[in-house]
């Protein structure tokens, strides 16, 4: 798991550059929601737009994330996601995740 810092000091910040098919979708995770555990299935980037929230690896350990923020996970990692008050995610799925 790899956290990632998407600072609003930058007009425009670009994410990743794709060479193989991508999945690009939001995810709603409503006040007091949960994603349970789950392995990756490909790498996936998780940005936080809007809301705040948790991860969580296999070790259980939450660790807070809001918006601005982000995290991959690699292939076969597992994890989890959850929220207090909910929170809105870009999630970004593809089999190579470039980060610029």
């Amino acid at each position: 798991m790899q956290l990632i810092q998407f600072t609003q000091d930058l007009a425009n910040r670009k994410i990743t550059k794709t060479e193989v098919p991508t999945t690009i979708g939001f995810i709603y995770i409503e006040q007091g929601g949960v994603v349970g555990l789950h392995d990756a299935p490909i790498p996936q980037l998780f940005i936080v737009i809007n809301g705040e929230g948790w991860i969580s690896g296999e070790d259980g350990e939450k660790i807070t994330i809001k918006t601005g923020q982000g995290v991959l996970w690699h292939q076969g990692q597992a994890h989890e996601s959850g929220s207090i008050t909910g929170l809105t995610a870009l999630v970004i799925q593809a089999e190579q995740i470039n980060l610029t």
